[in-house]
This record gives C-alpha cells, sequence and structure tokens, in this order.
C-alpha cells in the first residue's frame, strides 16, 4: 500500500543565545522518522534533512513505479543505468551477503511478496511456491559495472531486490552526513528503529535510547546510552500477520523462503559513527541496519560467534526468546527490571 509524506513539525523552543532545538516527524520508508537538532541553524538542517529522506524514498522505493529500484527490477534482467548511490547499496548488500553466509540477502523480494509484505496484502504460500521461488534468492545474479561514469546494474531475469532491510540504515548514514556538512554538535534522527545519535543532548548528557520489550511494544526492556552511535533494532515483533492461529513476521529467513525460526525475539547493533563525509557511500548506518536483520535470523549462538569473530567493530544487546538480555562489553545498557528478563553482559 502506498502512502503519501506528511510531516508534522514539532514545538520550536528557544534554549540559550542563538542556539535553538527544533524536532520534526515525517512518514516515509513506511516508517515514523522523528528528528532533533539543536544548533542555530537547526531549522534549515531539519529542512534538508527531511528533503534528502523524500529523494531516498523516491530512489529506493520498489513499491514506486518511478524508483531507480522498480526500473531494475522491472527490466528482465537487462542491463540499467542507476546512480552511484543504488551502485553502492547493491554492492554492500552483496558483499554483507557473503559476509553473513547468506542471512541477509536483497533478493528476497519475490518471496516477501509470496507473504505479501511489501504490498501489505498478507497470505501464506504454499511450500510448492516457495520452492519454487526459492531459485530466484541469490545475491549471485546482481551484476554491477561501470562504463565511464554510468553506473550500470542487472539481475537474472525474474529477480527483484528489496532495499528495505538496508535502505533506512543508508539513511541515516546521509543524515549523518549533513550533520557534518552543518557542524552539527547535537542531533538525533530515529528512523523506524534506526537510531544516530549525534554528539550529545544539548546538555552534555548521552542520548538515553529504549529498547522495546518485544514481549509488550507498550513497554521497554533496556535503556541504551549512546554518544556519536547508531543503533538498530530488528525483531518479529515489528511487522506480522496471523493466519488460523499462526504468527507469521515479516523477517525471511533466505534458506528456507519463511519467516524466521530464531530463538531471539530482537537484535540491536550498535557502532561508532565515522567522522567524514560518505559522499553517496555505505557506512555504518547500513551495516546495522542489515546485520541487525542477519544476526536475527542466524540466531543467538551464530550472532555471539559473529561477535566475536571480529570482522566488524560492532556491539549487541541480544532479547532470547527464552526470557534473557544478553549485551557485549562495549555497550552501555541497563535492563529495565519490571520487564522481567534475566541479564548477562558478557565479556
Amino acid at each position: 500500500m502506498k502512502r503519501s509524506l506528511f510531516p508534522v513539525f514539532f514545538l520550536l523552543l528557544t534554549l540559550c543565545g542563538c542556539a535553538k532545538t527544533e524536532q520534526q516527524t515525517i512518514f516515509a520508508m513506511n516508517t515514523v522518522m522523528e528528528f532533533s537538532v539543536h544548533d542555530k541553524a537547526a531549522e534549515d538542517t531539519v529542512a534538508r534533512m527531511t528533503q534528502r529522506i523524500n529523494e531516498l524514498e523516491a530512489l529506493l522505493s520498489r513499491t514506486r513505479e518511478e524508483s531507480e529500484v522498480s526500473a531494475l527490477n522491472t527490466a528482465n534482467g537487462a542491463e540499467t543505468p542507476i546512480s552511484f548511490e543504488v551502485w553502492s547499496l547493491l554492492d554492500t548488500a552483496r558483499a554483507l551477503t557473503n559476509a553473513t553466509d547468506g542471512a541477509f540477502d536483497v533478493t528476497i523480494a519475490p518471496i516477501a511478496s509470496a507473504w505479501g509484505f511489501a504490498e501489505e496484502a498478507f497470505r501464506v504460500p504454499s511450500r510448492e511456491e516457495l520452492n519454487t521461488l526459492a531459485p530466484l534468492v541469490n545475491s549471485d545474479g546482481i551484476t554491477l559495472a561501470q562504463n565511464g561514469g554510468t553506473y550500470l546494474a542487472s539481475l537474472q531475469p525474474g529477480q527483484a531486490v528489496d532495499l528495505g532491510g538496508i535502505a533506512k540504515g543508508y539513511a541515516s548514514d546521509c543524515i549523518a552526513d549533513i550533520f557534518l556538512e552543518d557542524s552539527i554538535k547535537s542531533g538525533y534522527a530515529s528512523l523506524g528503529g534506526n537510531i544516530l545519535a549525534w554528539g550529545g543532548k544539548n546538555d552534555g548528557s548521552p542520548w538515553r535510547v529504549g529498547v522495546k520489550d518485544p514481549s509488550n511494544t507498550e513497554a521497554l526492556c533496556g535503556v541504551l546510552e549512546l554518544r556519536d552511535a547508531y543503533a538498530v533494532t530488528s525483531g518479529g515483533y515489528e511487522r506480522f500477520f496471523e493466519e488460523n492461529g499462526v504468527t507469521y513476521h515479516h523477517i525471511i529467513d533466505p534458506a528456507t523462503g519463511a519467516p524466521a525460526e530464531s530463538d531471539l525475539l530482537s537484535v540491536t547493533v550498535v557502532m561508532d559513527r565515522e567522522d567524514t563525509l560518505l559522499e553517496g557511500r555505505c557506512g555504518s548506518g547500513t551495516l546495522c541496519d542489515a546485520l541487525s536483520t542477519a544476526l536475527f535470523v542466524m540466531g543467538e549462538d551464530a550472532a555471539l560467534d559473529f561477535w566475536r569473530s571480529g570482522g566488524y567493530d560492532l556491539d549487541l544487546v541480544l532479547v532470547t526468546a527464552d526470557g534473557r538480555i544478553i549485551s557485549t562489553p562495549g555497550v552501555a545498557f541497563a535492563p529495565v527490571e519490571e520487564s522481567g528478563y534475566s541479564y548477562e553482559a558478557i565479556s
């Protein structure tokens, strides 16, 4: 279901001198996004952020017929000119598929559509239908090339990509570029579970970010303290439907074509932000977004093995199906005792 953007402006409050805080909420990329900036030019920065998000949605959405992603998906295998941004996202997505042994794969699009998650027309596909679609889930079918200054991509016939598992993370990287360009000292962006904490709050304290209780999304199971960092949470509670008493969530395991049967309820990935402009390249926000999905699919043991491998400089907060919260040592996390989860900070 297509949705239009509708900005809702929040209170603009003068705090001290010429500095001020501006907050704004918009609906984009099928989620609610919130921005907060403390600076004398906060209003201009928030306007640029909003414009950038709108541009990215028009570029990356596979449900918009005019987007580059739609053009690629409907090319039936033909080579398609794309922007450097989309080229870079696809290149990063292929690398992450390899790094996660296929737990993250943007070519999941045909199977996600079979379940109705992209179109919000939910249904349970037959095993025969999923088996027919399974060969299309293969990131090796993404071919990227350059011809002079032109960036090109093609898919295998019948394939389609869905960048929903990586696009909001990339959007947070783009917001970070704007913060750098505008020399912002204190800012915050929440892009539907994708958090960018820029500096600290305007009083110098770290940003405090709640981690939802997956079993009761009206409550928190813990609180993160963040400064100059990204944090992305993925869980089956975010989007799901029920049929014949069975709940089906939106995080599809590429290996089975079905919602991941994970022993995790949610995964939060935390990474430090970069100190340089990315200029259309993917950064830590993009990685956090994709890896939170992949580690959910992989499950507790494989997620912790991935963290211990040291391939990426990240930290984790895992909420398990058997009632535990696990955090790694590089993250400042405080559990909410009332949530009822047992807590383990591992080393």
